[in-house]
């Protein structure tokens, strides 16, 4: 089982390098419209609170496998996000 520590510490991660390419794809294009830049800004926030949800749920049956579960869904979640930076 992954640590929540550790698995907390990842989703910190990379759901704020998510928004900070998103923030600095704006700096770099000041002149482009910034509304898609800015959903992804409001999707990885959203995501992000719905995985610590989901990360301090305590009445699951197996909490090993909730969080190996957890982790597999943000490395899809973060590649989409991902996607859609490099698409701007």
């Amino acid at each position: 089982m992954a640590s929540v520590r550790i698995l907390k510490r990842d989703l910190n991660y990379v759901m704020g390098d998510i928004i900070e390419a998103s923030y600095i794809h704006q700096i770099a294009n000041p002149d482009e419209d910034h509304s898609k830049s800015d959903q992804i800004v409001e999707d990885a926030i959203s995501s992000f609170n719905e995985f610590i949800v989901e990360i301090n749920k305590k009445d699951v049956e197996n909490r090993g496998d909730h969080l190996k579960k957890v982790n597999k869904s943000l490395e899809v979640k973060a590649n989409d996000l991902v996607k859609r930076v490099n698409e701007l």
